[in-house]
């Protein structure tokens, strides 16, 4: 039996009332949804989000349209509803992993807050996550009911929220493995993992002079890929040389005298070879151009 009752508005909805409906199921196994702007089933409902005009975590009242809103970060992003449900409930939802939980909401609630209300700046642009959940919304030209979208929509979104919490904690459980690839590398400048795990964020943090990482594939074939400028930045701290782009097989070992050199990408930013030592003789290359 559904104990709990969250009401949520009607009609079209946006990313952070889906992804807060979504977060939530995180925390009850069964509630009664309930989608409306009816101010006396609003006021009889356990949790409100993104409607009501109020907020109070401690009633269970999580909207943010109200005058003044509902506060902003330290960095001045605002909180829209998901934003204001990941404050009261993130934690829980990551296990009690406070790292986690601000992972998350730095990575993701914060973004879709963001756009939410109309905070743009340092917003990538580009098809959005928050723009995907629109387009669960029936169009002028289909039958569809929005409260069956929202399902649809709310079913994605937690699939989402749960695999990014995923990806994130395996971030961050990776942090001492790269840390310790870092400590141990015979040149600094080539930093070897003996099995893939996320490293840029790390590699940024400890190292300034890291300029490529070498690593197995999933296919056992070796990697080298170069260090970025920053997370997220196209620009690399040193390129791959430019007589590699976009070669492969025979093509590229003619160039670098590897008889099981792979590949290297057209931008300059990853090769490969079949072996360890040859990967290792591609970064000894790369560092000499």
């Amino acid at each position: 039996m559904n104990d709990i009752t969250i009401a949520t508005h009607n009609g079209n909805f946006h990313a952070d009332d889906v992804f807060s409906i979504a977060a939530l199921k995180h925390i009850f196994p069964a509630f009664n949804l309930v989608r409306t702007r009816d101010l006396d089933i609003i006021a009889k409902a356990d949790i409100v989000i993104d409607v009501g005009g109020e907020y109070d975590p401690d009633t269970g009242r999580f909207d943010h349209h109200q005058r003044g809103g509902a506060g902003a970060r330290e960095n001045g992003i605002p909180y829209s509803s998901f934003g204001l449900i990941w404050q009261k409930y993130g934690l829980a939802i990551c296990q009690d992993n406070q790292e986690l939980a601000d992972a998350v909401d730095t990575e993701l609630v914060s973004t879709i807050d963001a756009i939410d209300c109309g905070h743009v700046e340092g917003v990538a642009t580009g098809i959005s996550l928050s723009q995907t959940i629109a387009m669960f919304n029936p169009t002028w030209q289909e039958d569809s009911h929005f409260d069956s979208c929202f399902d649809e929509a709310v079913d994605f979104a937690a699939r989402v929220l749960t695999r990014f919490i995923a990806a994130a904690n395996g971030g961050i459980s990776a942090k001492d493995i790269v840390a310790k690839a870092i400590e141990n590398a015979e040149d600094a400048r080539v930093i070897v993992l003996e099995k893939y795990t996320p490293w840029k964020r790390t590699v940024h943090a400890l190292s300034t002079e890291a300029l490529y990482m070498v690593y197995p594939s999933g296919s056992g074939q070796w990697r080298i890929q170069t260090v970025p400028v920053e997370p997220g930045s196209f620009e690399d701290r040193k390129s791959l040389p430019k007589a590699w782009a976009g070669l492969s097989e025979q093509a590229l070992r003619d160039v670098t005298g590897l008889d099981d050199a792979m590949f290297c990408h057209n931008g300059l930013f990853i090769a490969g070879a079949e072996s360890f030592a040859s990967t290792m003789k591609m970064a000894a290359m790369a560092l000499k151009e």
